[in-house]
């Protein structure tokens, strides 16, 4: 192997201090056996990038930096779409694959298990993840919901008035009946707001419905997962790894997506600033990242970027792992700092712009075609760049895997049970909570007005039958007066009978037409 590329990587990966070891330096298709490849422990919270076509080697590389940063002391949160990360919990098996692998780079091998905990969106294989609705807002339930902008406005709306009214959103039956209110007897409390119309709330409910077929009921309510728990250090100095399975929720990717975008903006609004660490309190690995940002809004992007940017003054470190770097919008890309770019395949014309696109991400380099070599690496290999200790990016370099000191591949079903039976975590948020809140709020606030509503009717009626004989006293007098009266005198009597009128009617009838008809047959003449 050429001595040059050895001696600028040595320059580029300066030894000593705290590391994560990625590999050994490849050029030419030779490896020389000297694990020189690292990231420095204080740079892994200026984010990164792990990339790669299908089947390159990126979860292995995950579970590589995972398992390293947990042996420094840093807690680690893991998404395990495909269900092949638990093993990081059990020590790895040596193999012919593994010694080769441990040669080939100079690696010193030993099986490790590391410290995990799991969770659970549904609670089925870990502890039960849950969200408040209101500590999950409007923007990333409308991007679960998959609402367009103006359903998002409203519903950010809703989420302004329950805010002034102290009504706790808590789970989405508090949602419901909110929405509910608001459609019905509730709508003239809108008219500060603006309104909403009762189509967009008929879409906000039914989406909600979906939603809830689908199982995500389970994770909105209480009690709420304390974040706190993913910042444990065991009492042998090892980080906490804990790993969301998502094994059961792999057809839901807006839902597990967007539910570790809440995770991340949590730990961005709860955690003090920290400055520069020596290394993070902890890193957050996004798998599947392409599933956060699609069919993703400018405001919903625009959260992503300014928690990603600030998070790390609060010591916390953001890895992205997806196919293609093209996947992660550009101002998001431009924030992370470490890139282990696995091989690319250009097998068409979009493929061919992508990998141009990916090449130019990278620094210049004398010692590699970056664009050809992309298209070369073999599995388990890595084109590296990241931030020096001075935070300068280093020089690109191939860099062939260590290989992860964990298993390579799941637990057993029996495995799993155990450690899930086992775990207190598990136990603390097995049962769900059930407090008062919006629901039963609004509940009692219409009870009561049907209970004020009954009394004024009740009062009302009681009123009436107080008056009624008040009224016939007042009719009495009346009655008394026309009885005191003399009886009609006979002649009277004969003005007023009905002979008397109808003859009176007959001869005033007569009367005018004899007078109308005698002047109109004057004119006539």
């Amino acid at each position: 192997m050429d001595q040059k590329v050895v001696e600028a990587a040595r320059a580029a990966f300066r030894a000593g201090g705290n590391g994560i070891v990625l590999g050994a330096c490849v050029h030419g298709g030779e490896a020389h056996p000297e694990p020189l490849i690292t990231v420095p422990l204080a740079m892994m919270n200026r984010h990164g990038l792990i990339a790669g076509a299908t089947g390159t080697g990126k979860t292995k590389t995950l579970q590589l930096i995972a398992e390293q940063l947990s042996a420094a002391g840093v807690p680690v949160f893991l998404a395990d779409v495909k269900g092949d990360m638990s093993g990081v919990a059990a020590p790895g098996e040596t193999g012919p694959r593994v010694t080769q692998r441990a040669s080939e780079t100079g690696y010193q091998w030993h099986p490790t298990a590391f410290p995990v905990e799991f969770l659970s969106l549904t609670g089925a294989h870990g502890a039960q993840l849950r969200a408040t609705v209101s500590s999950f807002g409007p923007l990333l339930l409308a991007k679960v919901l998959g609402l367009n902008e103006t359903q998002t406005s409203v519903l950010a709306l809703v989420f302004k008035y329950c805010d002034d009214k102290g009504l706790l959103l808590l789970d989405l039956s508090d949602l419901r009946a909110v929405l509910q209110h608001l459609a019905g007897d509730g709508a003239s409390e809108l008219a500060e707001y603006g309104g909403m119309s009762k189509q967009t709330v008929g879409v906000l409910l039914r989406e909600m419905v979906e939603l809830e077929q689908q199982g995500a009921g389970k994770f909105f309510g209480e009690p709420e997962f304390d974040l706190n728990d993913l910042l444990q250090v065991e009492r042998d100095g090892r980080g906490l790894i804990s790993v969301l399975e998502l094994k059961d929720t792999q057809d839901k990717p807006a839902l597990f997506s967007t539910f570790m975008m809440w995770m991340l903006a949590r730990l961005y609004n709860n955690l003090p600033e920290a400055g520069d660490l020596e290394k993070p309190k902890l890193v957050f690995f996004f798998d599947e990242a392409h599933l956060l940002f699609e069919g993703a809004s400018k405001d919903f992007e625009e959260q992503i970027e300014r928690v990603v940017r600030l998070v790390r003054s609060k010591g916390v470190g953001v890895f992205f792992i997806t196919q293609s770097p093209k996947d992660i919008p550009a101002d998001i890309l431009g924030q992370l700092g470490n890139r282990v770019q696995h091989a690319l395949r250009a097998f068409t014309p979009d493929d061919e712009k992508a990998l141009r696109a990916a090449a130019r991400t990278f620094p210049k380099t004398t010692f590699y075609d970056v664009e050809e070599t992309l298209t070369t690496l073999g599995i388990g290999e890595a084109l590296v760049t990241v931030l020096s200790p001075t935070g300068a990016p280093t020089p690109p370099f191939v860099s062939r895997m260590v290989p992860p000191a964990s298993r390579m591949g799941p637990l057993t079903d029996a495995e799993l049970q155990q450690r899930l039976a086992n775990s207190a975590q598990v136990k603390e948020y097995a049962t769900a909570v059930d407090r008062e809140s919006a629901r039963e709020m609004l509940t009692e606030r219409a009870a009561a007005k049907a209970a004020a509503t009954a009394e004024a009717e009740r009062a009302e009626m009681e009123d009436a039958e107080v008056a009624a004989p008040a009224r016939v006293q007042e009719r009495a007098p009346a009655s008394r007066s026309r009885a005191a009266k003399e009886p009609p005198s006979t002649f009277e009597q004969i003005l007023k009978s009905p002979v008397t009128r109808t003859v009176a009617g007959a001869i005033t009838r007569g009367l005018m037409g004899a007078l109308l008809g005698g002047t109109t047959r004057r004119r006539r003449r």
